[in-house]
């Protein structure tokens, strides 16, 4: 999982998104897309990642405003 909070430099809010799955691309996980099907216990938990990590977190500071500022420029409130 990532959580990404947006922090928008022009107005100074931020915006958290929902969390999201990236999904990894490791044959050597069993969460992954590409973990093939007949890699199975006991031989799996001894050669793959058997637990996800923690939550990555990303925060993209953007040369810009907030959607909610944008809706509020939009219905006529100036900034």
């Amino acid at each position: 999982m990532s959580s990404v909070r947006n922090v928008y430099l022009r107005c100074g809010h931020a915006e958290t998104l929902p969390p999201l799955e990236v999904k990894c691309g490791s044959t050597q996980c069993k969460f992954s897309p590409n973990h093939p099907p007949n890699c199975v216990p006991p031989a799996c938990r001894q050669t793959c990642n058997q637990y996800r990590g923690f939550p990555e977190q990303y925060n993209p500071n953007i040369d810009g405003i907030c959607p909610d500022c944008t809706r509020k420029m939009g219905s006529g409130r100036r900034y």
